[in-house]
Parts: structure tokens; C-alpha cells; sequence
């Protein structure tokens, strides 16, 4: 028997058996980082793990729950070792907007008053009905969130206050190249008109001045598992076959027949297609060297078809 979640609207299986484990307090890989004197830490998107590690350096202890780019985040099921992992934690990032709540049963079931919780929903203080949850591709989140981080270790653990504020300092520098490319870009494509799968880079995409013309309905639809209405398949198509769009940015995390039409449809009709993820791929990237490949990649993509239809 499973408890059933509801997670970025699609239906996450999250074992009971986890819930039974956490709340029998298995607690191996916090306590064995505690008797070495950093702070066991969980992000349960990759990113923030990563983020986590990059302010908390050699004083942390960092275990990331979702972190397989080649599999759909929103199936995601929870295992004893996940349960074991949260429930041990000092300290935890998590997305929030019905993202990852599995985390909040975990938690729940295992409750610790020490525990720091991030949750990037709140501290970004965005509504419920928030419709994008992807939050983490929004340039303003991560240095949020970075902040937070450091607050928290920097309670943790006072001792190194100063070494996590460091950290926060750099991490927040290393972000320059991204802005940068988000603003060059804007600058040279002004109002680009692009087509998605699904919301995953839309929140990146509107600061970097592109125009998404995909229905919002579509995106939601694939985004939650649910069957698009024919007339916006219709639409989504006709994005191609029109050249009404620039390049087509595509979620090689959740493929189906539908998504898979359409990616063969924009390369006949010769748009470009973009790949994004929704976790970070891992290795050979952090959060920043990520963000700033995708932008790269969607310049290179936008610029060659320019130049394409000028011959």
C-alpha cells in the first residue's frame, strides 16, 4: 500500500514504508556527519543540493534526493534510504509549490525542532496557486536561496558564520555570466518568439526577453500528465509548420507520443529545438555553469536561424 501525493500536478507514489522508516528515526548518514562535525544536509532537487554545497563547502554534508536527468522528476517514489536521508537532516532546501511534497511527509513523520527547512516557495514568498513551479530556473531564486542557507548553517554551526558568508559572497558573483548572457541576449533578440513542451525554462526565458507563444493550457496539460486539448495540439503545431517561432525548447526529462510529435514536427519544419532539464545533469556542471549552457545553447540556436532565413 502506497500513500498517494500530489506532486507539480502529477501523482508521486511515495511508499509507506518510507514514512515507517523516518519515523523510526533511521538516522545513519546525519549521525555520522554530526560525529564529524559538519551539518547533514538534504536539497531534494539537485540544484539546491548543489547550491548547498557550494555555500556550505567542507562544513557540509550534502545528499541530493532527485538528481537522475534521465528520469521525470514528477514519478519520482521514495525509498527507505530518501526517508532515512530527510528525516536525519539539519538542515533541508525544498521547492515547494506542490513540487516535492513528499518531503513534507517525510518531515512530518519524523519531527525534529532543530531541523532548518527551507522552503523555496516561502522564502521567495510566492502564493499556492503559483501555476510554474520550476522555480530554480527564475534568476532571483538562487541568490534567495543562497542566502537562506547560509542564515541557517551559519545557526547550525556559529563557528563558521564567517566561512558560509565567504561562500555566499562567491556564490553570488559566479551568477554574473548567467545575467549576462540573459541580458546580451536580450539585447540582440529582443522578443523572441519561442515554443515549449512545458513550463520548465519559462521563468528564464521571460527574463531573457523571449516571447513564449505555446498555450499556457498545453504546458500545464503536459506538465500534469493530462491529455491536451486538440486545439491546442493544433496550435502547438502550427507554431512549426508557420515558422512562427524561433526555436523550440523541449524537456528531454518528460517524453511521451505527443511531445515526441512535436519534436519531429519543428525539426521538419526546421526549427531549432533546445534541450532543457529539469534536474541538474550531472557530472560536469553546477547550478551556474547549468543555467548558463542553457542560455548559451538557446542564443546559439536563436542566432543560427537568424541567420538561416537572411540567406
Amino acid at each position: 500500500m502506497s500513500l498517494q501525493l500530489l506532486q507539480g500536478g502529477k501523482q508521486t507514489k511515495v511508499a509507506a514504508l518510507c514514512l515507517a522508516v523516518a519515523m523510526l528515526g533511521c538516522a545513519c548518514s546525519g549521525e555520522s556527519a554530526r560525529s564529524s562535525g559538519v551539518v547533514a544536509a538534504v536539497g531534494a532537487e539537485n540544484e539546491y543540493a548543489n547550491v548547498i554545497s557550494q555555500v556550505g563547502g567542507r562544513y557540509v554534508k550534502v545528499t541530493a534526493i532527485l538528481s537522475n536527468p534521465n528520469t521525470d522528476p514528477h514519478s519520482f517514489e521514495a525509498s527507505p534510504s530518501v526517508a532515512g536521508d530527510i528525516s536525519s537532516a539539519q538542515l533541508v532546501v525544498q521547492n515547494g509549490v506542490g513540487y516535492d511534497t513528499f518531503m513534507n511527509s517525510i518531515e512530518a513523520a519524523s519531527p525534529n525542532p532543530e531541523r532548518k527547512v527551507i522552503d523555496v516557495q516561502k522564502t521567495l514568498g510566492l502564493p499556492d496557486s503559483t501555476l510554474n513551479p520550476h522555480l530554480w530556473y527564475d534568476p532571483g531564486t538562487m541568490p534567495a536561496v543562497a542566502e537562506a542557507i547560509s542564515r541557517d548553517l551559519s545557526a547550525l554551526d556559529p563557528a563558521h558564520a564567517s566561512y558560509f558568508r565567504a561562500n555566499l559572497a562567491r556564490f553570488d558573483r559566479s551568477l554574473d555570466p548567467w545575467l549576462r548572457a540573459m541580458a546580451s541576449f536580450k539585447a540582440d533578440h529582443p522578443d523572441t518568439p519561442v515554443a515549449t513542451t512545458e513550463p520548465v525554462a519559462d521563468y528564464m526565458l521571460e527574463a531573457a526577453g523571449a516571447h513564449v507563444e505555446t498555450p499556457w493550457a498545453l504546458q500545464a496539460d503536459i506538465m500534469n500528465g493530462v491529455d491536451p486539448a486538440p486545439q491546442d495540439i493544433t496550435a502547438e503545431g502550427g507554431l512549426f509548420t508557420g515558422h512562427k517561432v524561433k526555436v523550440f525548447l523541449y524537456n528531454e526529462q518528460v517524453t511521451d507520443s505527443i511531445t515526441q510529435s512535436f519534436l519531429e514536427l519543428a525539426k521538419e519544419s526546421g526549427i531549432p529545438v533546445v534541450g532543457v532539464y529539469e534536474t541538474m545533469p550531472v557530472p560536469g556542471y553546477d547550478y551556474q555553469t547549468w543555467m548558463l549552457a542553457e542560455v548559451r545553447a538557446l542564443d546559439k540556436a536563436v542566432a543560427d536561424k537568424v541567420s538561416t532565413e537572411r540567406l
